[in-house]
């Protein structure tokens, strides 16, 4: 591992200011946060709240510098981002998808276009959060990763060696097989505990062949796979002494109660649409792993790159019908369907014995019930909470510690007007209070130093010392 410090060094970077900007939105308060970004940094910013295309023409006859597409939904991005294209070709634009093949579509469709990835901004806070609160961000460069750390300036860079974030720190407990069987679904605990009742069965009827009736151990093994597989008992045990008869019928009761039990899971595992296996890489895992709460295109980008990093990774999603799910299930990631705020379902997963939780939802709410339910279950562990910025985060927070917060507006906002005002950082994160960015050269500025508003002040030829006069909204 590697250390320099890399902040307030030469050359810094700085966006383009006095630039015109129109922001064409349907999410107002990542809207709202690029503008005011935008604002602060020296340009004039307006926004079209989901514009008509007559509106959007006559805003586009103005002159521009850029234009910033943002929106949660791909399809939206996606038409505005062409109809864009097409009434003003070849200007500055941004654009917010998730989905990466469409987004390598459009960077290869339009040349101008600078698609911003809203799940690759925010994944490498999530990253480091997971994996070591020490980093305020984990960005993967090549076969190493390069790391910020959590801490006053001056910023310090480091090169890390991804073996050294997939060691745990913590001693390895010992995990018992009745953790392991917990941990398995239903159809595979009922294939579990039958094959050990007929293994059982098999055994006593072996023992009790030897020793009762005398035969050799190969005639008992025999005579015990047919009264096993219900062909027929031994002939000695015509002749066995009434407890033996007892006992056999016994046995023989409990073999059909348990064949079916097994051909009922076993059936289940071979046709039904198997996330997790009983042993192997999808089977869930009991110690140093992370649980990702919510499989949606951020939970899934997560989970793949804790999986590269070789951290064991088990996913929960509560909708069945969830389109990264198959993804998920053909990139070897083990996936429990249920509500991740079930404390039952967390106990199954060994919430205690992991390395972190982390609640990417994309429902805020239902991520801090998460939270909650886990601080009830382990109150030591790591939890990291994906959130918007709204209040409903911020005041329950306030009331007690849920975890690690990654605010998702805050940091896509930044992202969007740094990269429309031609910055083009390698990544945005957020350390204390403060937003700061990481570019390709390494080096690490506080985005608060790009604020003009002190310099307006200062020189009165300027014009207007309102850093928010250059915003408007229609």
């Amino acid at each position: 591992m590697s250390t320099r410090t890399a902040y307030d060094e030469a050359p810094l970077h700085f966006p383009a200011t006095g630039q015109h900007i129109v922001i064409v939105e349907d999410d107002e308060a990542l809207g709202r946060e690029a503008a005011e970004c935008i604002s602060r940094w020296g340009s004039t910013v307006h926004r079209l709240n989901r514009p008509d295309d007559g509106t959007l023409l006559r805003r586009l006859q103005q002159p521009l510098d850029g234009i910033a597409v943002v929106s949660r939904d791909d399809i939206v991005a996606l038409r505005y981002a062409l109809l864009t294209e097409h009434l003003k070709p070849g200007i500055r634009l941004v654009v917010t998808l998730f989905d990466r093949t469409v987004a390598d579509e459009v960077s290869r469709t339009v040349p101008n276009c600078s698609v911003l990835s809203i799940t690759d901004t925010i994944v490498p806070s999530l990253l480091a959060s997971c994996l070591n609160p020490r980093y305020a961000m984990l960005q993967p460069t090549g076969t190493g990763m390069v790391g910020v750390l959590r801490q006053e300036a001056p910023a310090t860079v480091d090169r890390l060696f991804r073996r050294a974030l997939a060691a745990v720190s913590r001693p390895r407990p010992r995990v018992g097989v009745l953790t392991w069987f917990r941990s398995l679904g239903t159809s595979a605990k009922a294939l579990v505990a039958s094959s050990a009742g007929l293994l059982g069965v098999l055994i006593l009827d072996l023992l009790l062949g030897v020793l009762v009736l005398h035969e050799h151990w190969y005639d008992a093994l025999w005579n015990a796979a047919r009264g096993l597989t219900t062909i027929g008992s031994s002939p000695a045990a015509e002749h066995g002494p009434a407890w033996y008869k007892l006992l056999s019928a016994l046995s023989v009761l409990t073999v059909l109660a348990l064949t079916a039990l097994f051909t009922a899971g076993l059936v289940d595992q071979l046709t039904g649409r198997r996330m997790t296996s009983i042993l192997g890489a999808r089977s869930i895992p009991r110690h140093g792993h992370v649980i990702v709460v919510g499989l949606g295109q951020v939970g899934l980008r997560l989970s793949a790159r804790l999986r590269d990093l070789g951290i064991k990774v088990v996913a929960v999603e509560r909708n069945p019908g969830a389109g990264c799910v198959p993804l998920a299930r053909s990139l070897g990631i083990p996936v429990v369907l249920g509500r991740g705020g079930d404390r039952f379902l967390l106990n199954r997963l060994c919430v205690q014995r992991a390395r972190a939780l982390a609640a990417v939802g994309s429902d805020g709410l239902e991520n801090i019930a998460v939270a909650v339910a886990t601080r009830a279950v382990a109150p030591q562990q790591r939890i990291v909470l994906r959130a918007g910025g709204d209040e409903i985060t911020a005041d329950s927070q306030s009331l007690f510690r849920i975890g690690a917060v990654c605010d998702v507006t805050r940091i896509v906002s930044a992202s969007v007007a740094a990269s429309v005002l031609g910055a083009r950082p390698l990544s945005v994160f957020t350390t204390e209070r403060r937003t700061c960015a990481l570019f390709p050269d390494e080096q690490v500025v506080d985005l608060g130093t790009w604020d003009v508003a002190p310099r307006r002040q200062s020189d009165p030829t300027e014009g207007s010392t309102d850093p928010a006069a250059g915003v408007s909204a229609r």
